[in-house]
C-alpha cells in the first residue's frame, strides 16, 4: 500500500515582494504605480508630495538609485514613506535600471535588493533614526539654500511681473469666483483630514472648488465636483477623465509659446482646455487664478506654509511659491485653521433658544399693562384649582 506523501512547501524567503516599477523620471512613474508595487527610480531629495503620491498608490517598497538625503536641505519625504511603513532603500545605483525589468518580481531584504535569486543592488535602507539623524545634519545647510532662493526669486519675479503684478496670461474662466470664498484643493500630506475639517464650510458657503492635478480626484472622492480643474501639460499623469468632464473649466499650464500639440489629448478627450502660460507651479497658477477673479477669500487644502515644508517644495518652485502668497496676502487661509475660526450656519438649538428668550420677554413685557394684569388675575384662580387638584391626585395614589 502507498501513502500520499504531503510536501511541505518552502518558506517564502525574507523580506517584502513586490512587482518591479521602473522610471527614471519620477513623475512618468507615479501615474503607473498601483497597490503592491515597488517603485524604482532616481530622485534625489525626495519632496514629501511626491512621498504622499507614493503612499497613496499602495506601493510596498522604494529602491532610489540615489541618495533620498543629499544633506542640502531636510527634505520630508523619506520620513512620511517610513512613519507609513514602507521599506525605503537609496544609494543602489543606476545600474539597477539594467539589471531590473519592468514588470520583474522583486525582494528587498536588509538594504539589499534581489530579482528572484539574483542580486540586483547593495543598498542602504533608511529606518527612523536614520531619517532622524540625517534630517539634523541637513538643517544646517539652511543657510545656503535661503540664499540661493533669493536670486531665484529676483528671477522669478522678472520672468512673470506682468502676472503677479497685473493678472496679465490668466485665463478667463465661465466659472465666476468674484466676492465667493474659493477652496483651492491640492492632493498633498494631510488633505483628507483638513477637507474634513472644512465640510461644514464648504456645505453652507457653496465656495468655487478649483482641483490641482490629482486633487481633483481628491475632491471627487470626497463627495465633491470640481468647478475647476489645474492640470500640468505635457504629462500623461493627469486626473481621471470623468471627473475632468465634469468640471466647468479645465487649465492647462504649459510654457510660454507652446505648441497647440501640448493639449491635443485634452480636446480627444471632448475638453476645450484654457492655456495658462507660465512657469509657476501647477498649485501657485491655481492659487493666481483665483486671486485675479477677486474672490471673497481662498483656502487652501494640502499647501502648507512651515519653513521645512516651503523649502521641501521643489526646487524650481521655491520662488513661485513665496511670492504667490505674497500677493494673495490675507486673502489666503490655511484649512488648518478654518475650524478654529468657522463655526458654521445658525443651528436649531440656536434658533429654539431665541424663540423661547423672544416669548419670555414679550410675556414680561404684557405682564405689566393693566390687560395683563387683567389676564393674570382671571388666571390665578383657574391655575390654583388646578394645581390643588393634581396635588390630590398624587396623595391619593400615595399609600
Amino acid at each position: 500500500m502507498k501513502f500520499a506523501v504531503r510536501t511541505r512547501q518552502a518558506p517564502a524567503p525574507p523580506g517584502v515582494h513586490g512587482t518591479a516599477r521602473l522610471h527614471r523620471r519620477t513623475a512618468a512613474l507615479l501615474g503607473r504605480l498601483g497597490p503592491g508595487d515597488v517603485a524604482v527610480l532616481d530622485h534625489l531629495d525626495l519632496d514629501r508630495e511626491t512621498a504622499q503620491a507614493l503612499v497613496d498608490a499602495g506601493v510596498v517598497g522604494v529602491v532610489n538609485a540615489g541618495p533620498m538625503i543629499s544633506g542640502r536641505y531636510a527634505n520630508l519625504g523619506p520620513q512620511l514613506l517610513v512613519e507609513a511603513g514602507v521599506v525605503v532603500v537609496d544609494n543602489a545605483g543606476t545600474e539597477v535600471f539594467d539589471r531590473l525589468k519592468d514588470g520583474a518580481g522583486v525582494r528587498i531584504h536588509a538594504g539589499v535588493v534581489h530579482a528572484g535569486d539574483t542580486l540586483v543592488a547593495t543598498a542602504r535602507e533608511l529606518t527612523p533614526e536614520l531619517v532622524r539623524s540625517e534630517m539634523t545634519a541637513a538643517r544646517s545647510g539652511l543657510a545656503a539654500q535661503l540664499e540661493s532662493f533669493t536670486h531665484n526669486s529676483t528671477e522669478f519675479l522678472r520672468r512673470e511681473q506682468d502676472l503677479l503684478l497685473h493678472g496679465h496670461g490668466v485665463p478667463r474662466t465661465q466659472t465666476s469666483m468674484a466676492g465667493r470664498p474659493v477652496v483651492v484643493v491640492v492632493r498633498s500630506h494631510g488633505w483628507e483630514a483638513e477637507l474634513r475639517g472644512i465640510k461644514a464650510f464648504v456645505r453652507e458657503q457653496r465656495p468655487v472648488l478649483i482641483g490641482v492635478d490629482h486633487g481633483a480626484d481628491a475632491l471627487a472622492s470626497a463627495g465633491h465636483r470640481p468647478d475647476v480643474v489645474v492640470v500640468t501639460g505635457g504629462t500623461d499623469d493627469l486626473p481621471s477623465g470623468g471627473v475632468l468632464r465634469k468640471a466647468r473649466d479645465v487649465v492647462v499650464l504649459v510654457e510660454r509659446d507652446a505648441p497647440r500639440s501640448v493639449t491635443e489629448n485634452f480636446e480627444r478627450m471632448g475638453i476645450r482646455p484654457l492655456r495658462f502660460e507660465t512657469s509657476a507651479t501647477t498649485e501657485d497658477a491655481a492659487l493666481l487664478l483665483a486671486a485675479a477673479r477677486e474672490p471673497a477669500l481662498v483656502v487652501g487644502v494640502g499647501m502648507h506654509a512651515t519653513l521645512d515644508e516651503f523649502l521641501d517644495r521643489r526646487r524650481t518652485g521655491l520662488a513661485s511659491t513665496f511670492l504667490t502668497r505674497l500677493k494673495l496676502g490675507p486673502d489666503l487661509v490655511d484649512a488648518a485653521a478654518i475650524p478654529r475660526l468657522y463655526d458654521g450656519a445658525v443651528r436649531p438649538r440656536h434658533l429654539l433658544g431665541a424663540v423661547v428668550a423672544g416669548v419670555l420677554a414679550v410675556a414680561a413685557a404684557i405682564s405689566v399693562t393693566p390687560v395683563g394684569q387683567q389676564w393674570v388675575d382671571d388666571a390665578t384662580p383657574v391655575v390654583s384649582r388646578t394645581t390643588s387638584d393634581l396635588l390630590d391626585d398624587v396623595r391619593g395614589m400615595l399609600p
